[in-house]
């Protein structure tokens, strides 16, 4: 049976998310035995993909904090990056982009309709700086009302610029997963 244990503990560790939980692995190893996991003796392979990748980041925060023995659950606040998720699904399924190139790089321009603009002006403008600050490149976001206007340029880095594109360059950068466990957390919102 311990030998049993330590191999669920080892499939719970490969999954996604658990193992940067550190300890919430043990918290699975108890959840999924209740569950079935077990069979025989033998542990059974654990699937890895939650379904959904809102799901599957709030699944993950969650985790996090059940294994951090300091979580400020007085603080925690899953609605507001649940809230924050569907602005980036919002962003990146529903928005219509025009691009153009420009020297050294690409300005793109966000139709901006009413249904869409919170959440375009919430990320857009937000991701600038970021972009800019982990590449280097130049980013500057101006809202014109009806649109936002990105323009991002950098002489040495125009072929990756236009190749990324407005949905490329919205995914550029490491900030993302910190920025998620930061709203749920309650220590920023945007």
């Amino acid at each position: 049976m311990m030998k049993s244990m330590r191999v669920l503990m080892l499939c719970l560790l490969t999954v996604p998310g658990v193992a940067a939980a550190g300890t919430a692995a043990q918290t699975m190893t108890h959840a999924g035995h209740s569950a079935g996991m077990m069979h025989d003796g033998a542990a059974q392979a654990v699937p890895t993909e939650p379904g959904q990748g809102a799901f599957a980041a709030i699944a993950e925060i969650v985790a996090m904090l059940a294994a951090d023995p300091a979580t400020d659950w007085q603080a925690v606040d899953i609605a507001a990056l649940r809230n924050h998720l569907v602005d980036m699904d919002r962003l990146i399924t529903e928005t219509q982009v025009t691009a153009r190139e420009v020297p050294d790089g690409l300005e793109m321009t966000v139709a901006v309709p009413d249904r869409l603009r919170s959440a375009a002006l919430r990320m857009v403008p937000e991701h600038a700086p970021f972009l800019a600050a982990e590449t280097g490149w130049n980013s500057s976001v101006t809202d014109t009302g009806a649109t936002l206007v990105w323009t991002v340029t950098d002489p040495q880095a125009t072929a990756q610029i236009r190749a990324l594109g407005f949905f490329g360059l919205m995914a550029t950068g490491s900030h993302h997963q910190r920025h998620h466990l930061a709203i749920a957390t309650g220590q920023m919102v945007h």
